[in-house]
Formats: C-alpha cells, sequence, structure tokens
C-alpha cells in the first residue's frame, strides 16, 4: 500500500506544474489570496492562436525549425558517424564534435553573426536553420557514433561479400539495425532545436518568432497569462517525444 501511495505522489507532483500552467493559460482574473481564479474562459486560446503574429505562428515556426533541424541534423550525423568508424583514427576526430559546445550558444552566436549578416540569412528562418545545425549536428554525430558500433559495420561487410548490393545492405541491415537509434537521435537533436533561445535570438534579431522567444517576451511583459499559454504548447511536444524516445531506448537496448 505504502509503495503505491509513494508513486501516486510522485506522479502527482510531476504533475502539478502542467495541470498548474493549464490552469493558468485558461483563467481571467487570478489575484491573491483567492485559491482558484476569479473566471475560466478558453477564449483567450482562440485569440492567441488565430492571430497571425501571436502564437500560432510561433508555433508553426518552432515545428518548421525543430523538425527540420532534427532531422538534417539526424542523416548528417550518421553519416559522417559511419565515415568515421572506417577511419583508422575515427574517435580522435570524433573529439573535434565537441568543440562547438565551448562556447555558450549565445557567445556563438555572436561569434556566427558577422558571417550570417554578410550572406544576408541574419534574421531568416533559413539563418536560425543554419545556426541551429552549428549545435545539432555535432550533438547528431557524438550520439549516432555511440548506435554505429564496429558490429554493425561488420554486419554490413558480411552482406556485402554475400553478394548484397549497397542498396540491400542499407535497406536490409542498416535500417533494420538503426530504425531505432535514428529515432532516439532524431527526438534528441529535435528537443535542442525546440528549446534553442540564445541562437535563435541573436541570429534571428527577434524577427524570428518561435515559442522560446514568446515565453520570455510575455514574461517580460508580466502577461501571465499569455505566458502560460505559451509555456504550455512548448512542453506537450517535447514530454510526448521523451515518453516515445524512452520506450525506443528500451527497445534498442
Amino acid at each position: 500500500m505504502r509503495p503505491r501511495l509513494g508513486s501516486a505522489l510522485l506522479f502527482l507532483l510531476a504533475l502539478f506544474p502542467f495541470a498548474f500552467l493549464l490552469l493558468l493559460s485558461a483563467s481571467q482574473r487570478w489575484v491573491y489570496p483567492d485559491l482558484l481564479p476569479a473566471g475560466w474562459s478558453l477564449r483567450p486560446w482562440g485569440d492567441a492562436l488565430g492571430r497571425g503574429d501571436d502564437l500560432g505562428v510561433a508555433l508553426l515556426t518552432s515545428l518548421l525549425i525543430a523538425l527540420t533541424v532534427g532531422a538534417v541534423g539526424t542523416l548528417l550525423g550518421f553519416a559522417t558517424a559511419r565515415r568515421l568508424s572506417l577511419l583508422p583514427r575515427g574517435r580522435r576526430w570524433l573529439r573535434l564534435a565537441y568543440l562547438p559546445y565551448v562556447f555558450a550558444p549565445v557567445i556563438l552566436a555572436a561569434c556566427l553573426q558577422f558571417y550570417f549578416l554578410r550572406l544576408g540569412l541574419s534574421g531568416r528562418v533559413a539563418g536560425v536553420l543554419l545556426a541551429q545545425l552549428f549545435i545539432v549536428y555535432p550533438y547528431a554525430v557524438i550520439l549516432a557514433s555511440s548506435f554505429y558500433t564496429s558490429r554493425l559495420r561488420d554486419m554490413e561487410d558480411l552482406a556485402g561479400t554475400l553478394g548484397a548490393r549497397p542498396v540491400e545492405v542499407a535497406r536490409k541491415v542498416s535500417w533494420h539495425l538503426l530504425h531505432g537509434p535514428l529515432a532516439i537521435v532524431f527526438f534528441q537533436s529535435f528537443l535542442i532545436s525546440w528549446f534553442e533561445y540564445g541562437l535563435t535570438l541573436l541570429i534571428g534579431v527577434g524577427k524570428v518568432a518561435t515559442l522560446p522567444l514568446k515565453v520570455f517576451q510575455f514574461v517580460n511583459e508580466a502577461n501571465i497569462f499569455y505566458a502560460a499559454m505559451a509555456a504550455s504548447l512548448l512542453v506537450v511536444p517535447p514530454v510526448l517525444l521523451l515518453w516515445i524516445n524512452k520506450r525506443l531506448l528500451f527497445v534498442t537496448r
């Protein structure tokens, strides 16, 4: 009985922040010392998501950037990891992937800003996409290298010696063994891009509005209800992806 009670309490504690955000986002007026809001309405959700310059656009922009960066970073990461596995000193070259993390994202963005201005990418979605790849791609390489092992390479070589064509090796061997790790790397890359703030702020120069930027904007404006809406939208996809990621991680072990 006690273990079940403890598990239930832990579940409620974990659920409380999400429930509080949803409660606050549907509130009309909530002042001290009232325990509950004075009124409830979902109309602000419709207004916020329906206006062309607000949360709806920020949500779509965040999804576009995170999905694109996650997909491109994952494909490039696995391609690089495969190439490094073929090199005699591939593990040494892998250390270069840690270099972008020597600097904070804001400092890295400040270093890249000049080049993005010269290329005309500053303040554009394409510029934010490219800038985020500077931190997502190395991470994808590091994570993919832990999955692309010598055992997998030996199985690919074995299939090739038995007469399988490169397309068949990729489809029947590599994909069969790597579809789970590919999803894991994609989810992790998606999350890095989804929560990225510093690079997006500096390279986007405030013109590329994403959900993290909207959350800080509403907080600075002391608009707690809209901040709760933006935060609610911000946490839903990561929670779903982390749950799927956890299940895939156990499946691939």
